[in-house]
C-alpha cells in the first residue's frame, strides 16, 4: 500500500517495530522542509520524535545521496566537540520504503536560513557566528583515525579528485551550455595550490545546516552530512565563507551588507579567529582565492544537479528548479573572481 509519501507506511512501521530501540510507534509521518537532496521526514510517536532521511527514488548521479555515509559520520562524531544528532539505525533494504534510509533523533531548536540573521541584535549575531566558527574549527581539528574514519575518504590529492568529481557530476547533469563553467573546468586543475592537509570536511557548512538551542546560541547539531569526507580543511572553510562573497539574490549570502552594523565579523576577522582556534599560522591570500573559486564551481555543479533532478521529477523540494537555475549565476561569479586573481 503506497501512501501520500510514496512508500508503504505500515511496512515501515513494522520494520521500525523490530529494529528501532526505543520504538515509540505507530508513528505519524510528515515531510520536513529544508534541503534539496535527500527526502527527510518527521516520525512522531507517542512521546518521542525521530527523523528519517532516505535516498531519493529514480535514476541518480553516481556517488550522490549517500545516506549510508551520513549515518556513519554522525555515529562517529557522537562523543566529540562537534554536536550531532544521535543516529539509531540504518536500513539498506530497498524493499522497506523503496530506497535506503536511516533514523536519528529529532532535536528541538532554532534554525536560521538567512546568514545576516534578521530580527536579532548585533551581539546575538556575533555570538551565533562565533559559535559556528568554534564548531568548524573543532571539526577540522579532529583526529579522524582515532574516530575510526581513516577509510572515510582518500587522504591526499583532494582538490584534484574533487575538481574531477564535480566536473563529471556537472557533465552528467548538464542541461544547458554555461561558458564560465567550461572555463572553470579547464582552469582549476591547472592552478591547484601546493599543500595537502587532510581533515574531516563537512562539505556543506551553511547557517541553515545548524540547529541552535532555543534558549542560547549554542549549536546542538550540525546537520546534513551527505557530502562529508576526508579532504582539505581550507576547501571546506572556503565553501563555508561563500556567504561573505555572494549576495542574498545570488545564493543565500550577505555580500554588500554592512556587517559591522549587523555585528557580524567580516571575512578577515572570521578567518583570523578560525586560525587562532586551529593553530593555523595564516592563509596565503592567492591560495585562498583559489579555494573560493573552487568552492563556487562546486556549488554551481551541485545546483546543476538540482536542476537535473527537478526536470527528471526526482527533486526533494518544490523550489528545486528555481534554486538550481542559479548555477549559471554562481559560475559567472566564480569566473569573475578568477579574472581578478589573474589581474
Amino acid at each position: 500500500m503506497i501512501d501520500v509519501h510514496g512508500f508503504d507506511e505500515p511496512k515501515l512501521d513494522a520494520y521500525l517495530r523490530h529494529h528501532l530501540e526505543p520504538y515509540d510507534g505507530p508513528f505519524a509521518i510528515s515531510v520536513l522542509s529544508g534541503g534539496q537532496s535527500n527526502p527527510t521526514y518527521l516520525l512522531s510517536g507517542r512521546e518521542r520524535k525521530f527523523v528519517l532521511r532516505k535516498k531519493p527514488s529514480g535514476i541518480l548521479l553516481p556517488s550522490a545521496h549517500a545516506v549510508d555515509r551520513e549515518y556513519r559520520i554522525i555515529g562517529a562524531l557522537r562523543d566529540t566537540d562537534v554536536p550531532v544528532a544521535k543516529a539509531w539505525l540504518y536500513c539498506d533494504d530497498a524493499d522497506v520504503i523503496g530506497t535506503p534510509f536511516y533514523v536519528m533523533d529529532f532535536l528541538e531548536g532554532r534554525q536560521f536560513m538567512d546568514p545576516a540573521l534578521p530580527g536579532l541584535e548585533p551581539q546575538q549575531r556575533h555570538e551565533i557566528w562565533d559559535e559556528f566558527n568554534r564548531v568548524v574549527a573543532a571539526l577540522h581539528r579532529l583526529d579522524y583515525g582515532k574516530l575510526g574514519l581513516a577509510d572515510y575518504g582518500k587522504p591526499g590529492n583532494y582538490l584534484e579528485r574533487q575538481i574531477a568529481r564535480w566536473s563529471r557530476q556537472y557533465r552528467a547533469s548538464e542541461t544547458e551550455h554555461i561558458p564560465t563553467m567550461e572555463r572553470l573546468i579547464e582552469w582549476l586543475p591547472r592552478n591547484i595550490p601546493p599543500g595537502d592537509d587532510t581533515s574531516i570536511v563537512h562539505g556543506d557548512l551553511r547557517i541553515d545546516n545548524l540547529m541552535f538551542d532555543r534558549h542560547s546560541h549554542r549549536i546542538v547539531a550540525l546537520l546534513d552530512w551527505e557530502l562529508s569526507t576526508l579532504g582539505h580543511p581550507l576547501a571546506d572553510l572556503a565553501y563555508h565563507l561563500m556567504s561573505w562573497r555572494l549576495t542574498a539574490e545570488q545564493f543565500r549570502g550577505m555580500a554588500g551588507r554592512d556587517l559591522s552594523l549587523l555585528g557580524i565579523p567580516d571575512e578577515a576577522q572570521y578567518l583570523r579567529r578560525y586560525c587562532e582556534r586551529t593553530g593555523l599560522g595564516g592563509i596565503d591570500p592567492a591560495q585562498w582565492e583559489f579555494y573560493m573559486a573552487f568552492s563556487m564551481f562546486r556549488l554551481a555543479a551541485i545546483l546543476q544537479g538540482i536542476v537535473k533532478r527537478a526536470l527528471d521529477g526526482n527533486a526533494a523540494s518544490d523550489e528545486a528548479l528555481l534554486t538550481g537555475r542559479r548555477a549559471r549565476t554562481i559560475a559567472d561569479v566564480a569566473w569573475a573572481q578568477v579574472e581578478r586573481l589573474e589581474g
